[in-house]
């Protein structure tokens, strides 16, 4: 009787669904040991990396940078392959945009004085937070940024009490509290910028970077972002790129080795059976297969091995299901970190300036956006609420007609229910009130692309297009982040493979290795990225790999 091999079945097409697969199939031990198999729910491959086209320029709609070139397996690959050129115009190509214009609500310019100050206390905060930021460090304007920064901790950890988490949102805006104590100028009023005091501007710009961070983190709300997870997530150093060929064509190398029908999309996983104990043997010493796939077309498929990538977002709404994804239900320790885990959404919105305009696309500045308070009487009535939290909107390269925006939290999640028309209507309401001239000009300053007219809904858009990655049931959110109340223990809980050992030994008389985990959300130091989805799909691969005594690279 010739032995059947073990099977192995992945769960998701995204980078680390194929990172596996890749790394399963092309390891020279291993040729001829497994069938292998990925299914995909969706119709594309790629997951959350997304590349399309849109007014003749290539862009993403999902994963976008490469963070950090030393040493990111994603920038490696991309140079292997000649990605990082091309003749087509790309996202970002030349890199992030130089002198950004900081326009309050309204039509004022900030000095760029005001704003460097605001900027440095910010990135200051942040890098207290990160553990970059040592004592002793160079003060900048007459402030030791560090006592500020401690000063601040201390403060939130007495108001939160001994047991209390701390949220990054929290000290931010005691930090922002501090430096106020500092410079005892908040109620000073400043000419020239209206109804505008400088503690009220002070605070617009410092909002404006929290929104930054909301879309860096996914974090809808600050307060919900952990303090203490901060400092022990890595980035690679280096700068920061996109990818000339789009980051599609990571994906397809990883795939092109694969044969033809090892990927088979449309298939849609809807239960996923396992055995947590033990079964009665067969001939093989296990009951059969130990798990089995059923999926929404109503086939069935049986595999020893299942490597499950979906998002963390989708794995919340599986252990909430009163069918369950799981039968039987995941085990508390994994159920736990998958709820105490935090996932958020964030959607891109592209818009191209119709042709009639297209010739002053050079003028569209980088525009920063520091909006009154939702509160505020004198916010613009007309500008709905979920522009307000959006820190930016400027062309994707020096010279593009294309417009690009980013969203996050509640924001973002409205945005994917707004017609186009709706869109198009909000954005050019928006930019009115910032590239609008003031009643009074301000220190002789112009905003060239409105050609000092007070009426920027000369400005038209012929078309939008937005990600809607929040109601994508194959997604349910962008990427992850740990949660107030949640750790890197809980990542590292949920890359934990099923049945759980034991001390140092498998659950007894149960078939090993049966579920495994991938995904950004599994990587401790690394989520939230496509290196972390990347670095997660090889640990799975080399744990199959060195338990079939193949030892993975």
């Amino acid at each position: 009787m010739v032995a059947k091999k073990p099977r192995i079945v992945i769960i998701g097409a995204g980078m680390a669904g194929l990172t596996a697969a890749n790394k399963l199939y092309t390891s020279s031990s291993s040729k001829d040991l497994f069938e292998l198999c990925v299914v995909e729910g969706g119709t594309r491959i790629g997951g959350r990396i997304n590349t399309s086209e849109f007014g003749g320029d290539r862009i993403e709609m999902g994963a976008t940078w490469i963070h950090g070139i030393g040493g990111s397996p994603v920038h490696k690959i991309a140079q292997e392959i000649n990605s990082l050129e091309s003749e087509q115009p790309w996202e970002c190509m030349d890199g992030f945009l130089d002198e950004p214009k900081t326009i309050a609500e309204g039509g004022f310019e900030l000095n760029p004085s005001l704003v460097e100050s605001i900027s440095t206390l910010f990135k200051n905060l942040m890098d207290f937070a990160q553990g970059k930021l040592i004592e002793g460090s160079e003060n900048t304007g007459g402030l030791d940024f560090y006592k500020l920064a401690s000063k601040a901790y201390k403060i939130c950890k007495s108001n939160g009490g001994t047991s209390g988490k701390l949220s990054v949102g929290a000290f931010l805006r005691q930090g922002l509290d501090a430096y106020w104590d500092s410079v005892k100028h908040e109620e000073e009023e400043i000419k020239g910028y209206g109804n505008w005091s400088r503690k009220l501007l002070e605070e617009a710009n410092f909002a404006m970077h929290e929104n930054v961070q909301r879309t860096y983190t996914s974090a809808g709300d600050l307060l919900n972002l952990d303090f203490d997870a901060e400092s022990e997530y890595q980035m690679f150093p280096g700068e920061e790129i996109t990818i000339a060929k789009g980051y599609l064509s990571i994906i397809e190398s990883l795939a092109s080795v694969l044969p033809k029908g090892l990927i088979q999309l449309g298939r849609k996983v809807a239960r996923i059976e396992w055995q947590p104990e033990a079964q009665q043997s067969t001939e093989n010493g296990y009951a059969n297969r130990p798990v089995t796939l059923h999926f929404c077309d109503g086939s069935v498929m049986c595999a020893d091995h299942v490597v499950v990538t979906v998002s963390l977002g989708v794995l919340k709404a599986g252990i909430s299901q009163a069918s369950g994804m799981f039968g039987p239900p995941l085990p508390s320790f994994k159920t736990e970190a998958i709820s105490r885990l935090g996932y958020g959404v964030v959607n891109k919105l592209f818009l191209q300036l119709s042709s009639s305009h297209e010739e002053v696309g050079n003028k569209f500045p980088f525009l920063q956006m520091a909006f009154h308070r939702t509160d505020s009487e004198l916010r613009h009535k007309k500008i709905p609420w979920w522009m307000r939290r959006t820190a930016s909107i400027c062309p994707i390269y020096k010279n593009s007609s294309v417009l690009l925006s980013w969203f996050a939290g509640k924001e973002a999640i409205e945005l994917e229910s707004l017609s186009d028309e709706d869109v198009i209507n909000a954005v050019s309401t928006t930019i009115s009130s910032f590239l609008q001239a003031p009643q009074k000009q301000v220190h002789g300053n112009s905003h060239e692309f409105c050609n000092g007219s007070s009426n920027a809904n000369e400005v038209k858009f012929s078309k939008v297009l937005k990600s809607k990655w929040g109601n994508d049931p194959l997604f349910l959110g962008s990427y992850s982040y740990i949660a107030v109340g949640s750790s890197g223990d809980d990542m590292d809980s949920l890359a934990e493979p099923l049945p759980a050992k034991i001390g140092n030994y498998e659950s007894a008389g149960c078939p090993p290795l049966q579920i495994l985990f991938a995904g950004e959300a599994t990587h401790r130091t690394h989520y939230s990225t496509t290196h972390g989805a990347y670095f997660s799909g090889l640990r799975e691969a080399n744990r199959l790999l060195q338990h079939y005594h193949c030892i993975g690279v």
